[in-house]
């Protein structure tokens, strides 16, 4: 307003000053520019009532939405830090469980081995202990075998070369002579 106020004084102030000569040179014509002076200052008026103020309102809302949206990142920042740091403990105390779990189950496998192994131990020594027994007892038996067929055949022989035929008793006496001396 005091603007106008300074254009209007000059305007009737006329006396040809300085001012007064530029305007003139550039075609001033100061009954016009003061009502566009005016007609401007009303056109800004209504705009910064209208238009900036909703403008600026607006601006202000989108400021407060992108710091919200701003402090909302931040939480979820920290919120992703925190479930990041809690997934990383659940995986290692999973690691931890599951080498836990592999040893005891290594130590278990360990323990049924070494069982199996003495069973087999034990039940490889028992046919070895029955193997050994039915060997022996083919062995007496065919010690026995051969202790009879020798005392026959010598009895057979005797009969042959003495030429006279044995009793039951000479054959019983020759086989006990005979086993005698194969003990021996």
């Amino acid at each position: 307003m005091e603007l106008m106020s300074a254009f209007v004084l000059m305007a009737e102030a006329g006396g040809g000053g300085p001012i007064e000569q530029i305007a003139r040179q550039f075609g001033v014509d100061w009954p016009h520019l003061i009502a566009q002076i005016v007609s401007f200052g009303i056109v800004c008026a209504l705009l910064y009532k209208f238009a900036y103020q909703r403008v600026l309102a607006m601006l202000e809302e989108r400021r407060k939405q992108i710091a919200e949206g701003l402090a909302n990142a931040e939480k979820i920042k920290a919120e992703l830090a925190r479930t990041e740091a809690q997934r990383q403990e659940v995986l290692a105390q999973a690691g931890a469980q599951a080498t836990k779990l592999i040893e005891e189950a290594r130590a278990a496998a360990a323990q049924v081995q070494e069982r199996e192994t003495q069973k087999a131990i034990a039940a490889a020594e028992q046919i070895i202990a029955k193997a050994r027994e039915a060997a022996e007892q083919d062995h007496a038996r065919m010690l026995a075998e051969l202790k009879r067929e020798v005392g026959r055949l010598v009895a057979q022989t005797t009969a042959a070369v003495t030429g006279k035929i044995l009793t039951q008793e000479d054959h019983r006496r020759l086989a006990e002579e005979t086993a005698k001396q194969l003990a021996a």
